[in-house]
């Protein structure tokens, strides 16, 4: 990498000589202009495109350096060869692992989110890496998406506040976050072949809010596109998502960045708001080619068609402006914080945000917290099995990652520890040039594995069973998508199994997405344990023997079965194959009513025809309610919600008002609680939601204490897109302010008139 010193020193420039595009005393606009103007076409058309895997040139001429990103968003992956997939086998490039993107969202606290931020953005300072591809704030559409464990859940609101903090964190420390994937890739299946077909309200109401508030809030330096298509144009060059919404309605002043092979066509690419290219199939994305990189759609035949006159200059020249702007706030920024890998801050932090976000579901009887001794019985393949590697370009190499199974034995040294496989589900030892850990190979057939879990289960105190999902392809995996809503391994022959020889059962579900939990009104603890990380043994056990108070939250709604999700409801996913079989045209049926938002619409007897809503005779509540609800979390402890009341009572557009609630901790342990506020507009002229999270705040309590929690919402929480005139609109009339604790948990409310 070349230094600004080195430049300077190199060329003997004096201070009265020093050109403006080094001279930092200048604003960076003008020294960007200065460096374009140098530019020679060569260079201009070299900077855009790719020259290795992770890579993109800068101008040794001028004496900008390379471009190097990595993929995160849960820690920096390891270095690959220059040309290829293979690991480079460097010894350097280990890493801590933070939880996944899920698990952060269920901690329902932004200052967790800049602590990540943060801490990535050392981790990747310190390798040298200048862009890291994340996070991903995608929606959780539906829960068979493989991919869901790296987004932060089901709703704009929530996503969006915790996006925020995550991206000036990690760019605090000169690194710049690459938000994606912009935007509607909501499942894996046929990604590159998927047309969404989505209504403008939808699109701005739902899927685009947290992208916006990254840019708008967050500052996002770079954004990646999507592989997907939407208004039959694959979205890394797309020209209303792109250039019309991005760059114009949001001021976007960063870089777009093309998903690996996801630019296909040299005129959109130019034309539709591309900026960098990478990863293109011409570069030997499966195989090799000589000159590779030259074979780019904004390489070689960028520069052709502009000597031949079929191009003008003015989109490169945009398009290497905002390339020079990234340069300047990352490679080319002279004071820039110091780097740290694998420290003990990192560990402490991937070990905070862990235990935040780990949720308990269920407790029946109060079997959690357990007490360190007697007999305990771990059961489960997931509780010896490494959990960073594997699931696609998220996969890490790790410095260290403690298993559940080594986390229990570590702290509960009073207890008799022994285990049980259970199941056998993934026996592949590596990934990626990456291996597992311990052993997975195991030949008893699964009767066997489950004659010997049932057997110990007699004898112990207490089964902690570790399930769930993996990493494995068609599970919580890049690529492709979950092909069943129940748990995969006969998981739940082994939990039926186990329960009648033992009741005192606690199941430990690890995934990014919810399951089908056939015997969850049986088995009396359940917890949501998330890929956590690096820390992840150490954490799920600190919250089994309650070192730490469970406090996170669900950041989607788990469904009893698939037919309750709207994108299922309405047959929407996966979508219809066109007649040529080149593209899947996935209309969003459901609109709108994602997640809790369709939950609610059922159980008030309405259903949801083409984003409209018509009434119903009758509801089964029973069968419609979800098995845990948006925003669902236990604790250790109580708390009461009392005095729910705002400032005003009627408000004009150009208002605020704030709603109080009084928050107590009535148990015996100090503990946090998430109090989230709702909207209900109660007359609209078009179909809005039940209710629609806008405000929520985590507040820490000890035994007695209470505390007024305050939360503020603005005309913009009151609105809805109006997709006729394509503006935000807020119609006067009244709306009720609803608190609790999840969206089925609604402790009070007050009425609101907009004037």
């Amino acid at each position: 990498m070349i230094s600004l010193s080195f430049v300077i020193s190199h060329f003997s420039f004096s201070e009265a000589q020093t050109p403006v595009y080094l001279d930092e005393t200048k604003p960076v606009e003008q020294r960007i202009d200065d460096a374009l103007q140098r530019m020679t076409l060569d260079e201009k058309i070299r900077i855009i495109h790719a020259q290795s895997k992770f890579s993109a040139p800068g101008v040794p001429r001028l004496g900008f350096p390379d471009l190097w990103t990595d993929d995160g968003p849960h820690g920096v992956r390891p270095d690959v060869l220059w040309d290829e997939w293979v690991q480079a086998g460097q010894t350097n490039d280990s890493c801590v692992a933070f939880p996944a993107l899920t698990c952060l969202a269920a901690t329902w606290n932004p200052l967790m989110a800049r602590l990540y931020g943060e801490s990535l953005g050392e981790e990747a300072l310190y390798r040298h890496k200048s862009v890291i591809l994340g996070p991903g704030v995608n929606i959780l559409r539906t829960p068979l998406n493989g991919r869901n464990f790296e987004y932060m859940g089901e709703d704009p609101l929530l996503a969006s506040r915790m996006v925020v903090p995550y991206v000036q964190g990690l760019q605090s420390r000169g690194v710049a976050a690459c938000v994606k994937h912009y935007a509607l890739n909501n499942d894996e299946e046929y990604r590159h072949q998927v047309n969404v077909v989505v209504s403008d309200r939808a699109l701005h109401e739902i899927y685009l809010p947290a992208f916006r508030a990254a840019v708008t809030e967050g500052k996002a330096w770079s954004i990646m596109g999507a592989y997907n298509l939407y208004k039959n144009q694959h979205n890394c060059h797309n020209a209303v998502l792109l250039n019309q919404i991005l760059k114009q309605q949001w001021q976007f002043d960063g870089v777009v960045i093309s998903d690996w092979g996801g630019c296909h066509d040299t005129d959109e690419a130019i034309r539709n708001g591309l900026d960098l290219e990478m990863g293109t199939w011409t570069d030997g994305l499966t195989m090799g080619r000589t000159n590779a990189y030259d074979s780019y759609h904004m390489a070689q035949v960028y520069k052709e068609g502009i000597l031949s006159g079929k191009y003008s200059t003015r989109e490169l020249d945009e398009k290497v402006r905002r390339l020079l702007r990234l340069y300047y706030r990352t490679t080319m920024r002279s004071q820039k914080p110091t780097g740290f890998l694998c420290s003990d801050a990192h560990y402490a932090a991937a070990l905070k945000i862990a235990q935040e976000g780990i949720v308990l579901l269920k407790n029946e009887g109060g079997l959690l917290p357990l007490s360190d001794g007697g007999r305990i019985l771990v059961v489960g393949e997931n509780a010896i099995k490494m959990m960073t590697v594997g699931g696609g370009s998220s996969s890490l190499k790790v410095q260290r990652e403690v298993l559940p199974l080594d986390g229990i034995r570590q702290r509960f040294t009073s207890a008799t520890v022994d285990f049980a496989r259970g199941y056998v589900g993934d026996t592949v030892q590596t990934f990626d040039g990456v291996t597992v850990g311990r052993s997975l190979y195991d030949t008893r057939s699964a009767d066997e594995l489950r004659r010997e879990a049932v057997e110990k289960a007699r004898q112990a105190d207490v089964v902690i069973v570790f399930g769930g999902l993996n990493k494995s392809s068609r599970q919580d995996s890049e690529g492709q998508d979950r092909q069943q809503y129940s748990l995969p391994y006969a998981q739940d022959e082994l939990v039926e199994a186990l329960l009648s020889v033992n009741p005192r059962l606690v199941f430990v579900n690890i995934s990014g997405n919810p399951s089908a939990l056939p015997w969850a009104d049986r088995v009396p603890a359940i917890v949501q344990g998330w890929f956590v990380g690096s820390q992840a043994g150490t954490a799920i056990a600190s919250v089994l023997i309650g070192d730490v108070n469970p406090s996170g939250k669900l950041p989607y709604t788990w469904y009893a079965s698939l037919e309750q999700c709207g994108a299922h409801a309405t047959a929407s996913y996966p979508g219809t194959w066109r007649q040529d079989h080149q593209v899947i045209d996935e209309e969003y049926r459901e609109d709108i009513f994602v997640g809790y938002r369709w939950i609610d619409e059922q159980l008030a007897n309405r259903k949801i025809v083409n984003g409209k809503s018509v009434n119903r005779k009758s509801v089964n509540r029973k069968s419609l309610s979800p098995l845990f609800p948006f925003g669902h979390g236990l604790s250790y402890t109580t708390f009461e919600l009392k005095g729910v009341r705002a400032d005003k009572r009627t408000m004009t557009a150009d208002e605020t008002v704030t709603v109080s609630v009084d928050v107590s901790n009535t148990g015996s342990r100090s503990g946090a609680e998430v109090v989230q506020l709702y909207v209900s507009d109660l007359k609209a002229s078009v179909p809005r939601p039940v209710k629609e999270l806008k405000a929520f705040r985590k507040v820490m309590l000890q035994p007695g204490e209470t505390q007024t929690v305050t939360l503020t919402i603005d005309r913009q929480a009151l609105s809805f897109y109006d997709d006729q005139a394509s503006r935000w609109t807020a119609e006067p009339g009244d709306f009720d302010l609803l608190v609790g604790t999840s969206s089925a948990d609604i402790c009070g409310k007050v009425r609101l008139t907009l004037k």
